[in-house]
């Protein structure tokens, strides 16, 4: 059995979910975690042959679309194709993104990196907002963006990526503005999560000092921001748009100091 499979299959609840970046890390564990509530959710990603896979393991309330989020006319098709099949969206997850945050060095950085970077984390949830608010309108819907702790703290050479997400955050509170009140709009920023494959984190599992450097005393799982995502995708967040939630197990509020 794959390591995806939901048993038993859970009733559906009436509500479509459209999740970006859907075929593996943080975008299938809030796929998998929407199903296990009764969703219908439509698994966006770039990757056919992974997502195709994926979506047949998880059930039939999962539907996989081929979508490249930094193309409006991929968008526009995918949007269209989602109601075709269900004829009605509830809520968007923009999870997709380039995710590794490290760019060349300044001095090496070209400017068809930071654009491809700025193109799929902040141009894609801007195109995908356009294109399903019409149909999350229609059911008083809500959208949640994946941002990241890095629209706040910085490494080195990570700028196309800290600025895609600082923008992001920016872009959702806007968002929530625009559209409120038929659509909620909120940020999920999470810190470190092992997004690996089970197989992968048995294989090769992290440090106790990785795990005990964090208040909360252990690195994230895709669990922990599946489940605030669902909650704020549901009726019981009914009253919340417009806000950051940061899941890092309380790294961003402890103070680090060398030696």
């Amino acid at each position: 059995m794959s390591e995806w499979a939901l048993s038993p299959a859970p009733e559906h609840n009436g509500k479509v979910a459209l999740v970006t970046g859907a075929a593996r890390g943080i975008g299938l564990g809030i796929a998998a975690w929407l199903i296990t509530e009764g969703w219908q959710v439509v698994l966006g990603d770039i990757d056919r042959e992974r997502g195709s896979r994926v979506a047949k393991a998880l059930g039939p309330n999962a539907w996989f679309v081929s979508l490249d989020v930094a193309h409006e006319s991929q968008v526009v098709v995918g949007v269209a194709e989602v109601l075709g099949q269900f004829g009605r969206l509830d809520a968007l997850v923009s999870n997709a993104a380039v995710a590794d945050p490290h760019n060349p060095p300044l001095d090496s950085l070209t400017l068809a990196q930071w654009n491809r970077t700025l193109a799929v984390n902040l141009s894609g949830p801007l195109l995908l907002a356009k294109y399903c608010a019409p149909y999350l309108r229609a059911h008083h819907g809500a959208i949640v963006n994946l941002c990241s702790t890095r629209a706040h703290q910085s490494e080195p050479d990570c700028e196309a990526y800290a600025a895609s997400k600082g923008g992001l955050l920016a872009l959702s509170h806007a968002l929530a503005i625009s559209l409120g009140p038929d659509i909620r709009v909120n940020a999920v920023s999470p810190g470190w999560i092992d997004a690996r494959d089970p197989g992968a984190r048995g294989e090769a599992p992290l440090s106790a000092a990785e795990h005990a450097q964090h208040p909360a005393g252990r690195v994230g799982e895709v669990e922990d921001v599946a489940a605030l995502v669902a909650w704020l995708l549901s009726d019981r967040a009914a009253f919340v748009t417009g806000q950051e939630f940061v899941v890092d197990g309380g790294m961003s509020r402890r103070m680090l100091y060398p030696g």
